[in-house]
């Protein structure tokens, strides 16, 4: 009996610990409004790639000359480069336009890349490689 228990109680353990990864993740779709496309040109900050999504962050200016940091998440590592994206590719200093979805939530300043284009003209995004002017 006792090693009944035992038996259950580690088979419990063990699913809750294997079901912990996948509420830690979420979809896209949850946190950003793909009906609400952003355009933000700015000067990178930092770039994390790191699991379980890469993050881009920038310092964008308003009309008024005001700055505000904004924040846009990305594919996984891999992903990215997979995608065409090299880390160290683009470093803080960096101007860059980025193209993506708008936070649920608008008074935030985040979003979901889909684009990142360089003042040189790269383009790297989630959706595989990128080329010339005007890759979607």
């Amino acid at each position: 009996m006792k090693r009944t228990v035992h038996a259950v109680l580690l088979w419990g353990l063990v699913s809750f610990g294997a079901g912990a990864p996948a509420w830690a993740h979420h979809s896209f779709a949850a946190a950003y409004d793909t009906t609400k496309p952003v355009t933000v040109q700015g000067v990178i900050v930092q770039v994390r790639l790191e699991n379980p999504h890469s993050w881009f962050f920038l310092d964008v200016k308003d009309a008024s000359g005001k700055v505000d940091r904004w924040a846009f998440e990305a594919g996984t590592p891999s992903g990215m480069i997979r995608n065409g994206f090299k880390p160290n590719v683009i470093k803080a200093g960096a101007e860059v336009t980025i193209k993506g979805f708008h936070a649920k939530d608008p008074s935030q300043k985040m979003g979901m890349l889909q684009q990142l284009v360089t003042a040189d003209g790269q383009v790297f995004g989630m959706f595989g490689p990128q080329q010339g002017p005007g890759a979607r």
